[in-house]
């Protein structure tokens, strides 16, 4: 089995739609594939409503959080979407985007970028509008040769010249959301040291120790050092490992399938979840 548990849609910040990812995602030879848009599960249905024969969807979502002033994300599989709750608290977040990239367009025009908010929207569509949105007008402009470029301290980087703060859930408070909520918690990409700062390991220790599950190994951000310390890690706190390829369409250059998941850990992923179960595709109406 071929199992990527990280992608995004253009319900966040992605640029392929629910159901051009579930068509892609079989394309690519996937088996398993979960869709985890931003603070957002408005992508599930029309994912769901295209799905192949022969693909299963892992409807999740992706978190924003922070501790200690650091900012880390939360992935949260299976859960019950309607929990209230939980519910009203990704609203919380949701809402913020908007006044958030709002100052930040408003800071990079005070560094001497001719951005416009209209620009950000246009290119944000019907997603939750985010810092790749802006990263993605930063390329249009010719500012930065690519979205990655702009996740510097001098651009989007966590602190960096144009960075602003949103609402975020404390993580420890995201872990009881979701546990509450019968889903499953993975800290995403937790190494990713080029992002900007991270959350040290004695954090994960005390994440862990919260009834947090496991944590994202195999990724993009992290070089064969990190993943093996990260194993070491893992092993030591009792928690799963997860490989996925935080697929974004064209905005990134990964490719899904890229990085996966081991199979007894998705097994053991379905097992703990009690608020929702994969969806095995039957042949959905095709890309829309």
């Amino acid at each position: 089995m071929r199992i990527d548990l990280h992608t995004h849609s253009t319900a966040s910040d992605g640029t392929d739609t629910p159901a051009e990812l579930v068509a892609n995602a079989a394309a690519a030879g996937l088996d398993v594939v979960a869709l985890t848009d931003h603070d957002t599960v408005r992508g599930h249905a029309a994912a769901v409503a295209a799905l192949p024969e022969g693909l299963t969807l892992v409807t999740g979502a992706e978190l924003s959080c922070r501790v200690d002033g650091v900012g880390l994300h939360m992935l949260a599989y299976l859960f019950d979407p309607d929990e209230p709750e939980f519910a009203r608290e990704r609203e919380l977040v949701r809402d913020d985007r908007v006044p958030r990239a709002r100052t930040m367009v408003r800071k990079l025009q005070e560094l001497g970028v001719p951005v416009e908010w209209e620009q950000v929207a246009r290119i944000a569509g019907d997603g939750s509008v985010g810092r790749p949105h802006i990263a993605t007008a930063l390329v249009e402009l010719g500012v930065v040769g690519t979205v990655s470029d702009a996740f510097t301290p001098e651009w989007l980087a966590d602190g960096g010249r144009a960075y602003a703060e949103k609402h975020e859930l404390d993580p420890f408070d995201a872990i009881r959301l979701v546990k509450a909520a019968g889903g499953v918690t993975v800290f995403a990409h937790p190494a990713a040291v080029k992002r900007g700062e991270v959350v040290p390991e004695s954090s994960i220790a005390l994440l862990a120790a919260a009834g947090l599950d496991g944590i994202e190994v195999d990724h993009m951000d992290h070089d064969e050092p990190t993943r093996a310390r990260l194993r070491g890690l893992a092993g030591d706190l009792g928690l799963l490992t997860t490989g996925s390829s935080d697929y974004h369409g064209s905005r990134k250059t990964v490719g899904l399938g890229e990085y996966t998941t081991d199979p007894e850990i998705y097994g053991e992923i379905t097992r703990r979840a009690t608020g929702a179960f994969p969806v095995p595709g039957a042949g959905g109406r095709g890309p829309a």
